[in-house]
């Protein structure tokens, strides 16, 4: 049997519990150096640049005319994909509005703070967003659906998709059908390092973005530190990585099935099974080859190297509290709950990006269908992110209105407090100076 990374917790000394809690993207520092020529060569020679990366490190017969998606391929792509796929897209997409829609702030808010004096919020989108959809390890509808249904429901004016080309110099298809469901119709044909700096930069084809969403790989990660004074590069999603929780409420055959989930994203993925029971622990692990044996094989590569390697394997604790230590420390992007009681176990978890509870709640129907967005923050940012949301593709502006009734109060506190700090056109500003000005015509 395939040697599965097996760690007894308990038994780790500090610097072994750390070296667990490493992503593949955790050091891009060799990434930068390579990104740096890319960045460089679109910011000066535009879409000739996306066209030459597009054949050289895509390996796409692609060129500068090809960029953007036509109307026709938009057409086209509806016709090459199976009509219970085309169904399906609707079903998640019409959860993923519904669920948007439920966080989208209201337009204004104002509140009277004291008699006269009124204080609030008001939304407004973000003019111009560009959303990351990878491909290199397979193609991701879901991940078209996840970022631009909040980002329509925002009412974000200019959207656009960056994804790479195909060998062909096409968009996959699905993709293109999840756009026009989602309601993006503007597609571009670059993916990348190269995307990103097209989108901060802009070139004659593609316009520039104030923002990029979406998860990449480490180029797109290293591309996006880069570039981040720039353009606004949103929430850390890089290589994809799970953790499921188990009890020994469950069989550990379904928590081995579960565990494959986000290990067979790609070799840079991480993916690590957590339960206090040996019992959990041996039947996931005998449990293994015969899932391996449903997979295809370059899922099963992928996930191999993810599960041997140290970025994945199985974590056997001493204790429910030691596994609620361990997830915490991870802070995972996707977290299974796999028990018969899962709700005894939430209150025990502060850093996740997604739990999904209970047995019946795979991460494949949170990827694909259930409504929560599914691009979450990866390597620990869960401790200081969430999901991607409405609230990423839309801004906030602080609003304040004092009434002439309500002005003496607030001036003469403000007042003091400049006086205080040693600001004179603060101080100056509520003074009476200004019922000088206030009262005087034209």
């Amino acid at each position: 049997m395939t040697n599965v990374s097996f760690h007894d917790y308990a038994r780790l000394n500090a610097e072994q519990k750390a070296a667990l809690l490493r992503r593949s993207e955790t050091d891009i520092s060799g990434f930068i150096e390579k990104v740096q020529p890319i960045i460089e060569a679109v910011r000066t020679e535009g879409d000739a640049a996306v066209a030459r990366f597009g054949r050289d490190l895509d390996k796409a017969d692609i060129t500068e005319k090809d960029i953007k998606v036509t109307p026709a391929e938009f057409d086209d792509a509806f016709k090459k994909v199976d009509a219970d796929v085309i169904k399906s897209i609707e079903f998640g997409v019409e959860n993923i509005r519904i669920f948007h829609e439920e966080q989208k702030p209201e337009a204004m808010w104002l509140k009277e703070i004291r008699p006269g004096a009124f204080a609030g919020d008001r939304f407004t989108p973000i003019s111009s967003v560009a959303l990351y959809v990878p491909r290199g390890k397979g193609s991701f509808p879901s991940v078209t659906m996840m970022t631009s249904v909040p980002g329509v429901v925002a009412g974000v004016p200019n959207l656009a998709i960056v994804t790479p080309p195909g060998p062909d110099g096409t968009v996959d298809a699905a993709t293109l059908v999840a756009a026009r469901i989602a309601g993006v119709e503007t597609v571009y044909k670059v993916g990348g390092a190269q995307a990103v700096a097209a989108v901060a930069y802009g070139t004659e084809t593609i316009k520039p973005a104030l923002k990029i969403v979406g998860p990449g790989s480490p180029w797109v990660v290293a591309a996006k530190r880069l570039l981040a004074g720039v353009i606004d590069t949103g929430l850390p999603a890089g290589p994809s990585e799970g953790m499921i929780f188990a009890d020994d409420t469950v069989n550990g055959g379904l928590a081995a099935m579960d565990l494959l989930i986000e290990a067979e994203h790609g070799p840079d993925s991480s993916a690590y099974l957590v339960t206090h029971s040996r019992r959990v622990a041996e039947e996931a692990l005998a449990s293994l080859p015969d899932h391996w044996s449903r997979m295809t094989e370059q899922r099963v590569g992928f996930s191999t190297t993810v599960l041997t390697g140290k970025n994945g394997g199985i974590v056997l604790t001493s204790s429910l509290e030691e596994s609620y230590e361990f997830v915490n420390a991870y802070a995972p992007e996707h977290l299974e709950i796999l028990s018969e009681d899962p709700f005894a176990h939430l209150g025990h978890i502060t850093e996740a990006a997604e739990i999904l509870m209970g047995p019946h709640t795979p991460v494949s129907i949170a990827n694909f269908t259930l409504g929560p967005n599914a691009v979450l923050p990866t390597s620990r940012w869960a401790r200081t992110f969430g999901p991607l949301s409405v609230n990423d593709f839309v801004k906030r502006s602080s609003i304040g209105y004092v009434t002439k009734s309500a002005y003496p109060l607030f001036a003469g506190h403000a007042h003091k407090l400049a006086v205080y700090e040693g600001f004179s056109s603060h101080a100056n500003a509520v003074s009476p100076l200004r019922e000088q000005y206030l009262t005087k015509k034209g």
